[in-house]
């Protein structure tokens, strides 16, 4: 779904509503919601492609509570492995597996030999690039102890998925914008140019009502 699309016109006053209107009172229903939406704005290009998110939020997810249990450092090391080598090793498959492939058999034909590279034809999941880096991001934090890791998995998930930035950007730390999904959040419409907004764009609670 492009944010420029029809589709997409209608699909975020729905979401903007629901968000707002529906579950404004109840931060876990706000949280899930998000994450449904995202997980639709994500599927609408393939929804094969969902796995591949579920599995990368799970993995990251596992290893910050891992992490948190664990203080031997060779083991830390070992799950921060874990996430590293998974993550940019899923992200490289799909990004240069093809590119690599066809480079090997132009070396052969520059040899006057042919043979048959056996490309995939495998297509780059939308935003791939984003959540990898964004849930290495979590990963990191946890690992520095910079950051708690969360025990709230749909929250953890939204996060990862969050669908105004999973295509466009900015990849966001980890410790930036993973507490806000853990907050409060209420609609100001008359605070909202008088108060500094988080990523989300939305006005907290706990902000200063003058």
């Amino acid at each position: 779904m492009l944010f420029n699309s029809i589709d997409f016109a209608i699909f975020l006053p729905i979401v903007f509503a629901f968000y707002w209107f529906i579950f404004s009172h109840n931060l876990k229903a706000q949280n899930l919601f998000i994450l449904i939406a995202s997980y639709v704005f994500y599927g609408w290009w393939d929804w094969k492609f969902l796995s591949l998110i579920f599995l990368s939020s799970l993995a990251d997810y596992l290893v910050g509570i891992g992490l948190e249990n664990q203080q031997n450092t060779t083991k830390r090391k070992l799950l921060l492995s874990v996430s590293v080598v998974g993550n940019l090793s899923l992200l490289g498959f799909f990004k240069y597996y093809n590119f690599f492939v066809s480079s090997f058999a132009d070396a052969f034909s520059f040899f006057g030999r042919e043979i048959n590279p056996g490309t995939l034809n495998i297509i780059l999941p939308v935003g791939i690039s984003f959540y990898t880096f964004q849930t290495l991001s979590y990963s990191i934090d946890v690992y520095r102890k910079k950051l708690e890791p969360t025990k709230d998995f749909i929250a953890f998930s939204a996060f990862v998925a969050f669908f105004p930035q999973l295509v466009a950007g900015p990849i966001e730390r980890a410790t930036n914008l993973l507490p806000q999904f853990l907050k409060n959040r209420v609609f100001d419409i008359q605070g909202y140019g008088r108060h500094a907004t988080n990523s989300l764009g939305f006005v907290q609670k706990n902000c200063d009502s003058r």
